[in-house]
């Protein structure tokens, strides 16, 4: 047993604890902070692209096209999980935290050098599609490892406030996207935009991967994994044992993560764009919004964390889920009667609040439905289906459901079905709260 192990265990808040853990901390959150950009970044340029590599005389079937693609990284995020999953299960989760960053930065730089269709044809496209879905496949280990990862250092007590540390690095990197987005609309023209534009996050995304990658290379093992390392109870086929004795846990970590995701995907990604090209609102004003929104997200991810660890994971969460059920209609009903700047915000403020009480506790409720030895693998194949299936392609769902019903509402039906199952899934498990993690 290594001796970060057996500090976690016997609970000690010594120096030595405290170091190991603030690294710790740092290092998967800086990690994951690239990684979601780099992630994130594709679908709030989704028009940009589109222009690029998708042309087509109606801009909403070329909004369309781009969406499909962005949707297609989310393919691969199942393949991720159970390749990298159960990498990071049997030799450990920090030589698959690397890997994540590195599949991530070289897929988002080329996708940054494209050429155009209108260049070189039908191979714009292809390599687009093709650095999606490496991103899909890093992205897939990514989320559910730097999970596991941050809860397995956390003492019993304080999982859902470090947990929550993974979340706040995903708000600050949707943070950096948005504002991305807002700055270079509001200083561009569309012309300059569409030209090059477009193109400068993803060469920044880049440029940020080497400092990720520096500081998961000197962190610790997740003191669990050395656990079960010296315990000798490391899983030799953890993909099969997730899938069947651990299959319950991992279809409620499925219905656990679906209102969060859709939440995510239709407010802060999907709308941004939709305001812009549909609802007359400036594209600076959106990407503002969509900024302020990812602020209060961030903000409020960590308090979320700590309330969890304070009165249980399930009465957080729980809220959120009817809170989407009850206002998702509402929402767009103010967005697209107001249509501007203020009714945005407003809308994407108020879903802000209710995301982040989903996002604060997630990492805690997820780890702790399965034991250390299927705990990367589980966790991953539980969380990258309901994104790839109700993520990935909800803003392809929404703006289908506009063009099919003529209304402008109608995302929020999508919203509403994904709340409905989350609800039902907390209602049905039991609260795992500072369950032992073995």
């Amino acid at each position: 047993m290594s001796q970060a192990t057996a500090y976690l265990d016997q609970a000690l808040d010594t120096p030595d604890m405290q170091r190991i853990r603030r690294r710790a901390i740092l290092s998967c959150a800086v990690g994951n902070f690239v990684e979601l950009f780099d992630f994130v970044i594709f679908g709030l340029f989704a028009a940009q692209i589109g222009a690029n590599f998708f042309p087509n005389t109606d801009p909403v079937a070329s909004l369309l096209a781009s969406f499909a693609t962005y949707g297609v990284g989310f393919v691969m995020r199942p393949v991720g999980a159970i390749v990298i999953g159960a990498l990071g299960d049997r030799k450990g989760r920090k030589i698959a935290l690397v890997l994540t960053v590195g599949l991530m930065a070289t897929a988002t730089a080329f996708t940054g050098l494209i050429p155009p269709y209108a260049s070189i044809g039908i191979l714009a496209p292809i390599l687009l599609v093709l650095c999606r879905l490496v991103q899909g496949f890093s992205t897939g280990g990514e989320w559910g490892g730097a999970a596991t990862f941050l809860v397995e250092f956390a003492p019993p007590g304080r999982r859902g406030f470090i947990g929550s540390m993974q979340q706040f690095s995903v708000g600050l990197g949707l943070i950096m996207g948005t504002l991305c987005a807002a700055i270079l609309n509001s200083t561009l023209d569309k012309e300059q935009m569409i030209a090059w534009g477009w193109r400068i996050p993803f060469i920044l995304g880049f440029l940020l991967a080497p400092i990720g990658l520096y500081l998961r290379a000197r962190v610790a093992e997740s003191p669990a994994f050395d656990r079960n390392v010296a315990q000798h109870t490391v899983a030799s086929a953890p993909v099969l044992d997730s899938l069947t004795t651990y299959l319950r846990p991992v279809l409620a970590a499925f219905g656990l993560s679906i209102v969060g995701t859709i939440g995510n995907y239709i407010y802060n990604i999907f709308l941004p764009s939709f305001a812009s090209s549909q609802l007359g609102i400036p594209a600076g004003t959106a990407y503002y919004s969509a900024t302020l929104a990812a602020v209060i997200l961030t903000v409020l991810t960590p308090v979320m964390g700590w309330l969890s660890d304070k009165v249980g994971r399930k009465p957080v969460l729980l809220v959120s889920a009817l809170g989407y059920v009850v206002i998702a209609f509402p929402l767009f009903m103010l967005v697209t009667g107001m249509r501007n700047g203020t009714g945005l915000m407003l809308t994407q403020g108020i879903s802000a609040v209710l995301l982040a009480m989903y996002a604060g506790p997630l990492c805690a409720i997820l780890s702790e439905l399965f034991p250390t030895k299927v705990r990367f693998t589980a966790l991953s194949i539980g969380y990258s289906l309901a994104v790839t299936i109700f993520g990935g392609f909800a803003p392809l769902i929404a703006t289908f459901l506009i063009q099919r019903t003529g209304s402008e509402i109608a995302p929020a039906a999508f919203v509403v079905f994904g709340a409905v199952i989350s609800a039902a899934t907390l209602i049905a498990i039991k609260d795992p709260t500072n369950a032992p993690l073995d």
